[in-house]
């Protein structure tokens, strides 16, 4: 075993086997995701793996690094306590919804570099990182900034159950996702435009018939 692995913390290096199932892997990101979400749950004295819905996290990227975050917090989107807002950051901010103090945490910005000097021999800037994100003190791994919700936090969550039809699509609307345009409520597809177009309006068998296209993820 290595000068590293003794260092390691046996809540976090369980943590990351949780998260390396998930890929069957371990890389630098799920690392940051477990490091931060443990690092956040604990700045609100709201340690994780969460059972409750006090803890909301707002994720700035979603991948590997979110999985971290989920597997160190607890929070999921099915119990509706993470959220995304993908704006392809490594961060994430820890809301207690009862007090509403927010904490963004984020890795600091020179942290490939300071990884470096916690895997020593290891010229492989890749595993160098995956190494020295495991044993870095917090103040040299992360920075800590207190953020005010620009929402409140109840507000962000909404409340489940409520439901509305849209005025101009006729498609049902949850958890207070409707936008009143004109005293009329609206999905947000309709009242801004949506991530998608639509054209005609297939049955569904004929969407399930229609030819795939073949994707490349690699």
């Amino acid at each position: 075993m290595s000068k590293i692995e003794h260092s390691i913390n046996d809540d976090l290096k369980q943590l990351l086997q949780q998260a390396a199932a998930r890929h069957s892997h371990l890389c630098p990101r799920q690392v940051l995701g477990v490091r931060i979400g443990l690092a956040g749950a604990a700045a609100l004295g709201l340690p994780g793996p969460r059972r409750d819905k006090r803890l909301l996290v707002i994720l700035e990227t979603d991948g590997c690094f979110a999985d971290g975050v989920e597997t160190a917090t607890g929070c999921t989107v099915g119990h509706r306590t993470l959220r995304v807002e993908d704006y392809g950051k490594i961060a994430a901010t820890f809301i207690d919804v009862k007090t509403e103090q927010a904490l963004r945490i984020i890795p600091r910005l020179d942290v490939r570099q300071r990884a470096a000097a916690y895997a020593p021999g290891e010229t492989r800037r890749y595993f160098a990182q995956l190494a020295g994100y495991q044993v870095m003190p917090d103040e040299e791994l992360l920075a800590v900034q207190t953020v005010q919700l620009t929402r409140p936090a109840a507000e962000i969550v909404s409340r489940p159950g409520v439901r509305v039809n849209c005025a101009t699509c006729g498609e049902e609307i949850v958890n207070e996702r409707e936008v009143l345009v004109d005293g009329r409520p609206l999905c947000h597809a309709c009242a801004y435009g949506g991530y998608y177009a639509t054209s005609i309006a297939l049955p569904v068998a004929q969407i399930q018939s229609a030819p795939r296209a073949e994707y490349d993820y690699a």
